[in-house]
């Protein structure tokens, strides 16, 4: 990422008393077009290798979801008989030199440490969505604390940075947060039975008029809690919605799936 600056990116004041009050914050327009364009090559040159590396992966189903699991990366496939088209890799940096380059920019690293109140982070897990135009299927309402904290002791320290490829917009299924839903902890799932049911926040737990789109232009930062209830809806619009969402941790701990170390910043 060549256009960053030798600044400091922390967060202001009161942009993280606006993270701590409302469990997300969003800066727009922080990535250039310019870096935009080597971004979404790098995103689709890492597509085409995970497509290309699941033929020979493992296989299984979920609800009737197929994912395939290819070492330590998991590619979950969109919904439908036999679809072909790729809708989430985690993790995916490691599969193009500019996602690895963009895991440790000081635009999204030195945030993260604001929020977190270190002088250092390692990486926790990163994925590509995928929501391309007309078929990019939505995410129900969840947090990320319950499916991680069967394997992290420090949940509340595990803070998401999403970055917008493309326009992000309620057209093609932008990221929506429960408003203050962090402030709760985590919180039971559904119980209705299926396998991945009990990942879903208990619909009793919130309203979904709390609900806030995060709408903003290519090449902006939404931070958000791990403890965050967060969705989609699908993408019917004909842009796409490509975005990486990058966790991180305190540094010195292991990654969720590798087990390795990565500390960054």
């Amino acid at each position: 990422m060549s256009e960053q600056h030798n600044l400091t990116h922390s967060l202001l004041e009161e942009e993280l008393f606006t993270y701590r009050q409302h469990g997300y914050l969003i800066r727009e327009g922080v990535f250039s077009a310019r870096e935009l364009a080597d971004l979404t090559g790098s995103v689709e040159r890492a597509v085409a290798l995970a497509h290309a590396e699941s033929a020979s992966g493992n296989a299984y189903h979920l609800d009737g979801k197929r994912f395939v699991d290819i070492g330590n990366m998991t590619v979950q496939f969109e919904h439908g008989d036999k679809s072909e088209t790729i809708r989430v890799i985690e993790p995916a940096h490691h599969l193009d030199a500019v996602l690895e380059a963009l895991v440790e920019d000081t635009r999204i690293v030195d945030p993260v440490k604001s929020i977190i109140g270190v002088d250092a982070v390692s990486i926790w897990t990163n994925k590509l969505n995928l929501k391309r135009a007309g078929e990019g299927s939505g995410f129900g309402w969840h947090q990320d604390s319950p499916y991680w904290a069967h394997d992290s002791d420090h949940v509340d320290l595990l803070p998401n940075v999403y970055l917008a490829f493309d326009d992000a917009s309620a057209e093609n299924g932008c990221l929506r947060v429960i408003d203050k839903s962090h402030l709760r902890g985590c919180l039971p799932g559904t119980a209705d039975g299926s396998q991945l049911g009990g990942f879903f926040t208990d619909p009793a737990c919130f309203e979904e008029k709390d609900q806030v789109l995060m709408e903003a232009p290519a090449g902006s930062l939404v931070f958000f809690d791990p403890h965050s209830i967060h969705g989609s809806e699908p993408n019917l619009s004909g842009n796409p919605r490509r975005a990486m969402v990058m966790t991180y941790q305190p540094a010195n701990f292991p990654m969720l799936k590798t087990g390795e170390v990565r500390n960054v910043g």
